[in-house]
């Protein structure tokens, strides 16, 4: 019988990412303003970010030692005398995620570094960390990995994600988002249940499902994931928490197009969950719709997006730019000229989407002229 392709590496990135989820949720409560560095674009680092970065990139570098890996966060902060205190929590949080005990149902494996006595060094741990400078590309296989996609949100109490991808050959082959937060029976709300989360997975070729987290103590079978495909659905938009990720009035602007009603308000959460939510809805309607912020020349990373693309691609969705155009995850660190995304169902909704898009974007240009109406 033939090998199934990707499966040891579907196997290994399930662990990593439940391990690291593990880790995040038990600090999700409990972490201290102390704990929290700004980085030079604003954006806020936390321990969970390192700690995960770190637990993570061990367990690829063990087994997958030739591959690169595109992580978001470096250990510059955690050097020296400065970084001292804040080293030794992050080692300390990582081999506690490391040494966590065999997870039933994952069909993990000591020989990965993980479970009983293992233990790493500091050095070690910021080693791991910075396996994730790699540049990408067009060739060979990389991981791309966002530790804590969502950090406000985390640090506010609300929807984060783990986001592990696997980019061979510049395409998306497998992405696992772990969502400790997000529901595992119902997307349709941004509200969180402590202790119900799910994670997401999708090989190409091979469909995408979801797994409860935490596993139960007997696993379950996964829950393959399938978007209605309906040319005229009820459309609700799912956009980023914060204002400073998307144009939110560009959003209105979309959705008086798309003639969404007032019973469909948008959904507002951080993090890739979003895609998630969209592989796992029940309408047919959800629509991921990131647009880039007004006098913000942003260029989107990949780790923002490569495991949600190819979990919304195997649930039957279609995903691109603002424009229609695929995304390109071969050009390195980031999308290059690829500007918005647009995630939900496949065919005529998608188009749909994009036309409308377009509408927007041109009654933009005539408010700007003082010839427009943002009314609904």
């Amino acid at each position: 019988m033939a090998a199934i392709p990707y499966l040891l590496e579907k196997t290994v990135a399930i662990s990593a990412v439940t391990r690291a989820c593990y880790l995040t949720s038990s600090l999700f409560a409990s972490l201290q303003k102390s704990e929290t560095i700004t980085k030079s674009d604003t954006s806020p680092v936390t321990i969970a970010d390192f700690s995960a970065q770190a637990a993570v990139n061990s367990i690829l570098t063990r087994v997958f030692p030739h591959d690169s890996i595109i992580g978001e966060e470096d250990s510059k902060d955690l050097q020296g005398d400065e970084g001292k205190v804040l080293r030794e929590r992050v080692t300390e949080l990582a081999n506690e995620a490391l040494q966590r005990p065999i997870i039933a149902g994952i069909e993990e494996k000591p020989e990965w570094g993980i479970g009983g006595t293992v233990k790493r060094s500091s050095d070690e741990l910021l080693e791991a960390i910075d396996r994730g400078t790699a540049q990408g590309g067009s060739q060979g296989r990389t991981w791309c990995l966002d530790p804590i996609d969502g950090t406000k949100g985390f640090l506010r109490g609300n929807q984060y994600a783990v986001c592990l991808a696997l980019v061979v050959d510049g395409i998306v082959q497998l992405g696992v988002i772990g969502c400790p937060n997000l529901s595992y029976t119902d997307v349709s709300s941004a509200d969180i249940t402590p202790g119900q989360g799910s994670i997401y997975v999708a090989v190409r070729g091979q469909g995408a499902e979801k797994y409860p987290f935490p596993p139960p103590a007997t696993p379950a079978p996964a829950v393959k994931l399938s978007i209605p495909s309906d040319p005229n659905p009820p459309f609700r938009l799912l956009e980023s928490f914060e204002k400073a990720h998307s144009n939110i009035s560009f959003g209105t602007l979309v959705s008086r197009s798309l003639a969404v009603t007032t019973d469909n308000p948008p959904l507002r959460m951080d993090s890739q969950a979003k895609y998630c939510a969209v592989a796992a809805q029940t309408t047919g309607g959800y629509v991921y719709l990131r647009n880039p912020v007004p006098g913000k020349n942003y260029i989107e990373k990949i780790w923002d997006h490569a495991a949600g693309s190819v979990i919304i691609e195997e649930a039957g969705g279609a995903i691109s730019d603002s424009y229609g155009e695929p995304l390109n995850f071969g050009l390195g660190r980031t999308l290059g000229p690829n500007k918005g995304i647009v995630a939900c169902a496949k065919g005529e909704a998608h188009a749909k989407v994009i036309r409308a898009i377009a509408e927007a974007r041109q009654v933009e240009e005539k408010m700007k002229l003082g010839d427009g109406d943002l009314r609904l």
